[in-house]
């Protein structure tokens, strides 16, 4: 059973996760921008005052986060776990021989290490956002930590690796056998169907540090 304590944590680890305080989070989700405030957590009669659960909804679409993610963040009170991942630039991520069939990181000279959260379990890497392509959801230099061995959705927020080299983060819309539907992050870049024959891998966006 989930305690009032751990609910609230997560609220506050989610927070973190994508870069943002509590009350930039609640913005986010189109809540007053006092609603995670610690000082409205427990009312004037002294009574616990839970998040609803239109809040969390609307905090979870926010954000592309799943209810799995949330409550992975529910680990321990010492804090989430955390280890390091390989870090890259978009760009360079079109080069060849940097993944493997998989679609995680080879090795070799270009990357980088970064400390992050542990994603439970889920293997990861982070890519640089490099550009304005992305904008207004990602800036330049913001950190996208993904995942080849994470589920994904349709709506859940993806970075694709073309066979050209090509690499678009968009939204996954649709998904059958021959083509994959990607609407833009960005309303000044169009949307695109890709045949699946023509993707080499496709990943998750599971945190975002801004």
């Amino acid at each position: 059973m989930l305690s009032h304590d751990q609910i609230w944590m997560a609220i506050d680890r989610l927070a973190e996760r994508y870069g943002y305080s509590a009350s930039g989070l609640a913005r986010r989700a189109g809540l007053d921008a006092t609603s995670f405030n610690r000082s409205k957590r427990i009312g004037p009669d002294g009574r616990k005052r839970w998040p609803s659960t239109e809040s969390v909804s609307k905090v979870l679409a926010a954000t592309g986060a799943s209810l799995d993610d949330f409550l992975r963040l529910i680990v321990s009170r010492d804090g989430p776990l955390r280890s390091m991942v390989p870090l890259i630039g978009m760009t360079q991520a079109g080069a060849g021989r940097l993944f493997n069939d998989e679609g995680m990181p080879a090795g070799g000279p270009g990357w980088e290490e970064i400390e992050f959260p542990d994603l439970g379990g889920d293997r990861a890497f982070a890519l640089e956002v490099q550009g304005d392509s992305m904008a207004p959801l990602y800036r330049d230099g913001d950190v996208l930590i993904v995942s080849p061995t994470a589920s994904v959705r349709k709506g859940d927020r993806v970075v694709v690796r073309l066979s050209s080299g090509e690499v678009l983060a968009k939204e996954l819309r649709r998904r059958t056998a021959r083509t994959v539907e990607l609407a833009s992050l960005n309303p000044e870049h169009e949307d695109r169907a890709v045949p699946v024959a023509e993707i080499a891998w496709m990943v998750r966006v599971m945190w975002v540090r801004q």
